[in-house]
């Protein structure tokens, strides 16, 4: 091949090679709800590349073996085609210079080798993921459609690559995962909280909000709990005088009813529906009232009580014994660091 063909064919071939560089840091970096939110607006084409690289964040063992069959061939090749044309342009060059017929071929791979090395290094790999990791959302969607078509063109090589290597890391006991975890654990949030803080990019209210939401995180729902002796209740079939009289006398607007026993408990009876049906049973009137282990953290007791429409709950140990009562308005309070309202 002439030289200026392999010029152009070897420039083809570290594009690509870069093409591929970028495709795999973007698909590993960029976050996947800022494409969704991507996909539902802009353009037709934006949308397009936007579920494309979606889809192919969920599909991330397959667009990493795509991305290195791409690099290792463009590799290759660009070795394949610069090597020759290289030896042949140099040829006049030793031929003038007197060099030995012997020394010709080793001279011209090193020098082969060394300018390949450069080129793919800074072109075909550094620039490339440098920008990607830089910018990740916006170079997977310039890439992600291209990017899919070549993995559905070589999909069976992908497929037999990617049989083989899961096949030798299950020989070891490791098992392959299809996505990058991109959850963070409370202490890896409190450690950015508290970089930002130091760094200034956080205002102190925002610090210290965060911080104690962090915090709060991992509270067990015991902690606010309130013994279930001390919570305003009545027992099945109070008359309405007595319903009133522990309202009044309490200040709370929702009323546990048992069956004597403070731990016995029917429901939850909210005193605007005793108002309004004074001659019925307070047990009749009763709304169901969810169950907390007391060590379930805050945020879950609260998505218990929501789920249930639930305002009221009942603390229960091990055994299933009631042993507390919390109530949302106090695990909300503590959430946003808010006083507990006086009624319930």
């Amino acid at each position: 091949m002439s030289l200026m063909p392999a010029i152009l064919l070897g420039v083809l071939l570290l594009a690509g090679n870069a093409f591929f560089v970028a495709a795999e840091f973007a698909f590993v970096s960029a976050r996947r709800h800022r494409l969704e939110e991507t996909a539902s607006g802009g353009g037709r084409l934006v949308r397009a590349a936007a579920r494309a690289a979606a889809r192919g964040g969920r599909q991330l063992s397959l667009m990493l073996a795509a991305a290195q069959l791409g690099i290792t061939l463009c590799t290759l090749g660009l070795g394949m085609v610069t090597e020759p044309a290289i030896e042949h342009a140099l040829a006049p060059v030793f031929a003038a210079a007197g060099v030995p017929g012997s020394l010709q071929l080793p001279i011209s791979l090193t020098i082969t080798l060394a300018l390949i090395t450069f080129l793919h290094m800074v072109v075909g790999e550094m620039a490339p993921k440098s920008w990607a990791l830089t910018h990740p959302e916006t170079a997977v969607l310039w890439l992600a459609l291209p990017f899919r078509a070549f993995t559905r063109t070589v999909r069976p090589l992908i497929a037999l690559l990617n049989g083989s290597t899961n096949a030798l890391l299950r020989l070891f006991g490791v098992h392959q995962r299809d996505e990058l975890a991109t959850t963070r654990t409370p202490q890896q949030l409190a450690m950015l909280v508290g970089e930002s803080g130091r760094m200034g990019l956080l205002d102190r209210a925002e610090h210290d909000l965060l911080t104690r939401a962090l915090r709060v995180q991992q509270q067990p729902v015991g902690r606010l709990m309130l013994p279930i002796a001390e919570a305003a209740a009545v027992p099945a079939g109070a008359a309405h005088a007595t319903v009133r009289r522990v309202a009044s006398s309490s200040g709370h607007l929702r009323l546990l009813v048992n069956r004597g026993r403070p731990d016995d408990v029917i429901g939850v009876l909210h005193v605007r529906d005793a108002l309004t049906q004074p001659g019925a049973d307070p047990a009749a009137l009763a709304r169901p009232i969810p169950s907390i282990q007391p060590g379930t953290p805050i945020p879950e007791a609260v998505t218990v009580l929501q789920d249930a429409h639930a305002h009221l709950g009942l603390v229960t140990g091990a055994s299933g014994a009631v042993v507390g009562m919390v109530s949302l308005t106090d695990l909300l309070g503590e959430l946003l660091d808010t006083s507990a309202a006086t009624t319930r």
